[in-house]
């Protein structure tokens, strides 16, 4: 036996833990599996498009053909969960497109919906793209006035459920719209549509990239007058609770990254499941340095995904969930 062995005893030796991949994979406490992904898709008008977001490099604004493609190559993938955003065909002051049977949300809920029963779809309630303004709600003057929006965002859940949404996701920030829209769900006998709350959302500069893909930038002004301040921990802890109380099924904290501690804080609060947003921001700067080949996208993509889920969150919403699938599938 070495001096220094015997200077140095060591019985407790974390090491023999990390040996080989086998043993680390054995004692792993975090797994990332596919099924814990959610897929954001943005859909349009017309056929056989597929068109690219330049800000998101490999992301696309889908024809509803083209997005049944891209859902029945998910379904392959492991994945079982898309959310839809769309682009509409008009726009006007009150964002009635949002509502609209004939826009592509809607169509596209109906068209993935009868390819592929299985997948939760999952359509966001939100009025930003559908508006001439580019605000969350209906204006009075330059305020976005939050009761009246709330009647509209009834419509819109409503008109999702109709079109085969399993979850409505409201993403605006108005005070009181979940239980508005779960009055409205269930008026209307969407007893199980569940709703998945938006209840932490911050005003970030993370979400630059995903109002370029959906044209959904505000045209005067900005959204800090709904959405949260990124200085505060107990607002989202009161958010969170308010949503809960409202019948929130499911809870979204969201950027994901730079609020890892918000995502555990929520998911230490509450028993409802917890998901995080790894925004269009965060899938951009990553994408943007693996094309100068700065990072190895692999093991920057998964490390970050592992994150989410080691601080809390049960699901995540990532653009990065096809890639992710395949590494995770090899």
């Amino acid at each position: 036996m070495s001096k220094s062995i015997e200077k140095f005893p060591q019985t407790l030796r974390p090491r023999r833990l990390r040996i080989n991949a086998s043993m680390r994979a054995l004692v792993r406490e975090t797994n990332l599996l596919c099924t814990d992904f959610i897929y954001p898709i943005f859909v349009i008008s017309g056929k056989d498009k597929k068109e690219p977001i330049p800000s998101m490099p490999g992301c696309y604004r889908l024809s509803i053909d083209n997005a049944v493609k891209l859902a029945k190559e998910a379904w392959t993938l492991g994945i079982r969960a898309l959310e839809i955003f769309g682009l509409p065909d008009y726009k006007d002051e009150i964002g009635s497109g949002a509502w609209d049977m004939n826009s592509p949300v809607q169509q596209a809920l109906q068209a993935i919906k009868s390819a592929l029963p299985e997948m939760v779809l999952i359509a966001d309630v939100c009025l930003c793209q559908y508006t001439s303004h580019g605000h969350c709600g209906k204006l009075c003057g330059h305020y976005v006035d939050n009761d009246s929006t709330l009647e509209l965002l009834q419509k819109t859940a409503v008109s999702q459920a109709k079109a085969g949404a399993d979850v409505v996701a409201p993403s605006d920030m108005m005070d009181g719209r979940v239980a508005a829209i779960r009055q409205a769900l269930d008026a209307a006998g969407y007893v199980n549509t569940a709703i998945l709350s938006y209840a932490v959302k911050y005003a970030s500069a993370y979400y630059g990239p995903f109002r370029d893909a959906a044209d959904s930038a505000p045209s005067f002004g900005d959204r800090r007058s709904y959405q949260m301040d990124p200085a505060n921990v107990r607002e989202a802890l009161k958010e969170a609770s308010l949503d809960i109380a409202e019948g929130a099924d499911m809870l979204i904290v969201k950027p994901a990254l730079t609020y890892l501690d918000i995502v555990h804080r929520v998911s230490e609060m509450t028993n409802l499941p917890v998901v995080t947003y790894n925004v269009s921001g965060e899938y951009a700067m990553v994408k943007a340095a693996a094309q100068n080949g700065w990072i190895d996208e692999r093991r920057i993509v998964l490390e970050s995904l592992t994150s989410m889920k080691r601080a809390g969150a049960e699901m995540i919403i990532t653009y990065h969930a096809l890639d992710a699938a395949k590494w995770l599938q090899k």
